[in-house]
């Protein structure tokens, strides 16, 4: 009887199997606001990321995750939000 809500990450990328590339691999983090921004709205409007290979993922998300231990969280959160709000996508919370 629990709901579930699939996540994925603004400020990660996906390796062509689906998972998250690890944190020892170059890329694995995303290193501008502007990539992490892209990322995020290609994943709302069209259910895909690229990975570093250059193959398109599907993936589903009903919430996004950004890392708040990253040096530029801050900027990156300010940045993901404009963006989402000038392209007409609504954040909601969850509940």
């Amino acid at each position: 009887g629990l709901r579930t809500a699939s996540e994925a990450f603004a400020d990660r990328s996906y390796q062509r199997d689906g998972s998250l590339t690890p944190r020892d691999q170059p890329g694995a983090l995303l290193a501008s606001a502007a990539d992490a921004a892209a990322q995020v709205i290609r994943l709302v409007r069209e259910g895909k990321v690229l990975s570093p290979e250059g193959e398109d993922l599907s993936l589903r998300a009903d919430t996004i995750c950004l890392h708040g231990d990253g040096a530029h969280a801050v900027e990156f959160a300010r940045d993901i939000r404009a963006l989402l709000d000038s392209s007409g996508i609504a954040v909601m919370a969850l509940g």
